[in-house]
């Protein structure tokens, strides 16, 4: 018999939620963004469930894209950190990709290189991230420069990436917002600016591109949930299984460190799950799971292959007995990741695209 832990990978809801990002901006489109193996989910499943609904998909870099068209994915693919070396310049050329350009050096291997077709270009311009990007005054040059030359570069956008469009302070999202709409204006450019909290909370941003990430896996990305955010499903479900019981008297230390003390006589539950698959090791006592559909709460620190679970008050659970570290259980019940982020001081992001290649993943849905 396997080791129990799997990630559960629902494509019915990934579908789901790429709906809701389309529905938020019906006059946008939307690139479905499956970089990091698509969050930890898998790109090849993911771009396979989305690719007759999606015009486009987004990767960090050109092996992931590679990987894509070698499954057979042939929608675009863009690049959003565009080319590392000028040598993959063939590659994007050959496999037809779309690429971000976010440097000078970029730009000049692009218009030096003699290709078999244009490629669509994405400027990047830094309007208050500070990582990637042109100014807004040097994006204006560098855009007409591309514009100018129709052999190498086609089909040219504005992007840029908000800082804080997840916050509920707004002030320094719209003033990014406005640097960008300014500079749009004067270059008559078409916009890709909104990720998943523009997407979700600031319909001004919605351009002629949005990029939702994270919000297609179901976390919500907003430091405040609004009504968009409670429609999201979750897309992996991080499911195992008790594989022992110990039966404890009050005063007892359970774990590394003795770090959790059994406050009365308790039942222990220790379950096939830790961060040697993932799992964050940060997670504090209190930590939320669902033991056979119930909610109960992590007791002691995480192991490498185990985690201890305090089931107490859940009398009928056992050896066998189903845990969902994050996901829905089998009686329906959700425990969303979010949650589980916020008890080991990160976010999801890092919990979903954290689970490591040792957990099997199971897909569902969208046959």
């Amino acid at each position: 018999m396997a080791r129990p832990l799997i990630a559960e990978i629902d494509l019915d809801a990934l579908r789901h939620n790429y709906r809701l990002a389309c529905e938020c901006s019906p006059l946008s489109r939307s690139v479905a963004v499956i970089k990091a193996d698509a969050y930890g989910h898998g790109a090849v499943a993911c771009a396979r469930a989305l690719e007759d609904i999606a015009p486009a998909f987004a990767v960090a870099c050109i092996e992931e894209a590679v990987a894509l068209r070698e499954a057979g994915i042939t929608a675009p693919i863009v690049l959003l950190e565009g080319i590392f070396s000028v040598d993959e310049l063939p590659q994007v050329d050959a496999l037809g990709l779309w690429m971000a350009v976010h440097s000078d050096w970029q730009v000049d291997a692009l218009l030096g290189q003699r290709l078999s077709r244009p490629v669509p270009v994405w400027l990047k311009v830094d309007s208050g991230m500070h990582r990637l990007g042109f100014s807004p005054e040097r994006a204006e040059t560098v855009w007409q420069r591309l514009a100018a030359a129709p052999e190498q570069a086609c089909d040219l956008h504005l992007m840029s990436h908000f800082a804080t469009a997840d916050l509920v302070d707004g002030s320094y999202f719209k003033r990014q917002l406005a640097q960008l709409e300014s500079l749009s204006e004067r270059l008559g450019a078409p916009l890709c600016l909104a990720n998943s909290p523009a997407t979700l909370a600031h319909p001004e941003a919605h351009g002629a591109w949005n990029r939702p990430g994270v919000m297609l896996y179901g976390s919500d990305p907003l430091e405040m949930p609004n009504a968009l955010t409670s429609q999201l499903l979750p897309v992996m479900t991080l499911r195992s299984a008790i594989i022992a019981v110990r039966e404890l008297p009050a005063g007892e230390p359970v774990g590394y460190g003795g770090r959790w003390v059994t406050p009365r006589p308790s039942r222990i539950g220790v379950v096939a799950a830790g961060y040697g698959d993932g799992y964050d090791r940060h997670a504090v006592d209190g930590t939320p799971v669902l033991v056979a559909g119930q909610r109960t709460v992590i007791a002691g620190k995480v192991s490498m292959d185990m985690l201890t679970v305090d089931i107490t008050d859940i009398p009928e659970a056992d050896i066998g007995s189903e845990v969902v570290l994050w996901g829905r259980s089998a009686n329906g019940e959700v425990l969303s990741v979010d949650e589980v982020a916020r008890h080991c001081d990160t976010i999801s992001y890092t919990l979903l695209t954290g689970v490591l290649p040792r957990v099997p993943r199971r897909y569902h849905g969208a046959s």
